[in-house]
């Protein structure tokens, strides 16, 4: 079966398959919650661009992630409504695998090059008349809330993709596992290559994150008995993950030992992952390869043309103008109507705890002086997804809208999928990012924003520093102590960020026009090459997938 549309690239003929439980390729296509997905999508435009001979494997979701909607109170509302895709082809073979001892079978669907410019796509579903109800659900929602239900997925990931490109015949020389989820895929293989070293030639995993939540821990007597070693006996499990005595099995440290190289996606985060991971025994090499954006995908193309030319007066127009589609929408969801004179922060990306949406808040009295400040006004938007079960980040997210019916500069959006993500990046003067230091992995959000002008102000962690010149590019709020009590880091960082704000950022803004200009002409020239997909697709190839143990 013919999958590419173009003629590979002979620098990049080593063939990939790249396994990820999300990809944000299209806002038609929705099978994605954030950013895991965002920078997958972004790795498939880029490998269609060099023409590079790799294939997506990952689920085709029935019901997505979740439809964020409004209640009649205004507040969250999780919706979940069937998608239908006739742009994708259902392939004629199926497969079975098994979970729970029972035979499940996975239909596959080929998301052609041409559609929306990326490398073919195969997404596997569940949801077909052949399986009883319960199987059917496997792929209904993204990161199903049931521990039952999650690894069933992660098995039709991993095992089902194995399977499926068998069954098309699909030569495969290197299986990439984007994050931990496609595990299994490893324990089908090695009946192929039944000998480690052998194996470990043929795998490659990317960590994505530090937190809990992207590191699963599940008992391994349960994902023995759900299917997720593919048949293989325990004891054989063991062996081959490591597990010898303990019970307590790691998505992530069972990746790190079958793999023959891993990659964490930003400098920092290979010093956090291999600090992270230090005791793991028999565990492969982390390095960095950091995360990188789509440029053709993100960018407004006038928006470019104007700073190619040099044209100040076009690039402040544009930006003008792009802020009026902003606030486009900030109308017709909120009935408020925002003023394009005026600096605009945004603040959007996946409400989690850690990334600390409320930061700006933090000093209540303080934050109201600075959104009735008619000096140096300010208007200020978030936007994002909570996990429809994280009923902590949906209480702030819901916060924050009662605070917004206060006032007229403050609104929050719902519906942040790829097309608001695009709208938000070009229209903002600002994008906030405020997680707390060490915890965040990378942040790509902010490399699409500073490609439209939209300046990135940061907690000093993820690929920030490696990009940020404080005040030239970007604005950096300084680094705490990170084993400081959480109260007390939130104090801190509020503070700086206040004063950086109200001293530094506002004050440029209106009264310094042309230094203005020259910050976002800085971050748009600067963010171009080194955190382009392009680069980092290249690396990939050159430092992982050919990469001889």
């Amino acid at each position: 079966m013919k999958l590419h549309s173009y003629d590979i690239n002979k620098k990049y003929s080593t063939s990939v398959a790249y396994f990820s439980m999300e990809f944000a390729i299209d806002q038609a296509l929705k099978i994605y919650s954030g950013g895991l997905g965002f920078l997958a999508g972004s790795h498939m435009r880029s490998a269609y661009d060099l023409k590079q001979n790799i294939l997506g494997i990952g689920l085709l979701w029935s019901f997505g992630y979740y439809d964020q909607e409004r209640n009649e109170d205004r507040t969250l509302k999780p919706n979940y409504t069937r998608k239908f895709y006739y742009f994708l082809e259902e392939l004629s073979e199926r497969v079975t695998v098994k979970i729970q001892n029972k035979d499940v079978v996975i239909k596959a669907f080929l998301l052609h090059p041409d559609v929306f410019g990326t490398a073919p796509i195969i997404l596997l579903s569940t949801d077909t008349d052949e399986n009883d109800y319960l199987s059917r659900t496997i792929t209904h929602k993204l990161y199903d809330g049931n521990e039952r239900t999650r690894v069933a997925q992660e098995i039709v990931l991993g095992v089902g993709g194995v399977k499926i490109l068998e069954a098309i015949n699909r030569k495969v020389d290197v299986y990439h596992m984007n994050e931990g989820h496609a595990l299994p895929l490893v324990y089908e293989l090695y009946k192929h290559y039944p000998d480690l070293n052998m194996l470990r030639e043929h795998v490659v995993f990317t960590t994505h994150t530090p937190e809990a939540a992207g590191n699963e821990i599940h008992d391994i007597h349960f994902l023995h008995e759900m299917g997720f070693f593919s048949g293989l006996s325990l004891e054989e499990a063991r062996k081959l993950s490591g597990y010898v005595h303990d019970n307590h099995f790691s998505l992530t440290v069972g990746a790190l030992r079958v793999a023959k190289r891993a990659n964490a996606v930003s400098k920092i985060h290979e010093k956090v992952s291999n600090e992270m991971w230090a005791d793991v025994d028999g565990r492969c090499e982390i390095i960095s390869i950091t995360n990188a954006q789509n440029k053709k995908y993100w960018t407004d193309k006038t928006l470019i043309r104007a700073l190619d030319e040099h044209e100040d007066y076009e690039l402040l127009a544009r930006k003008k103008h792009l802020k009026k589609n902003l606030f486009d929408v900030v109308a017709d969801q909120t009935g408020k109507m925002f003023d394009p004179e005026v600096f605009t922060i945004v603040w959007a990306r996946r409400f989690a705890e850690y990334k600390r949406p409320g930061l700006l808040k933090y000093d209540y009295e303080r934050f109201i002086k600075l959104i009735e400040n008619s000096e140096m006004p300010v208007q200020i938007i978030w936007a994002g997804k909570p996990y429809p079960t994280d009923h902590g980040a949906i209480s702030i997210f819901n916060e924050l809208i009662s605070i917004s019916h206060r006032y007229h500069n403050i609104a929050v959006l719902t519906g942040y999928e790829l097309s608001l993500s695009r709208i938000l990046k070009q229209g903002s003067d600002l994008w906030l990012n405020t997680p707390r230091i060490t915890r965040e992995a990378s942040g790509t959000s902010g490399m699409s924003a500073s490609m439209n002008g939209s300046i990135h102000f940061s907690i000093n962690d993820g690929w920030h520093p490696e990009f940020a010149r404080d005040h030239r590019n970007a604005f950096t709020i300084p680094e705490v102590d990170h084993t400081l009590r959480i109260d007390e880091q939130d104090k801190i960082d509020n503070q700086n960020m206040m004063d950086i704000l109200e001293n530094r950022i506002l004050p440029t803004y209106y009264n310094e026009e042309k230094k203005w200009i020259k910050i976002i002409k800085n971050a748009m020239t600067e963010i171009e090459v080194e955190f382009d997909s392009g680069r980092m697709a290249t690396e990939y190839y050159d430092l992982m997938f050919n990469f001889k143990a």
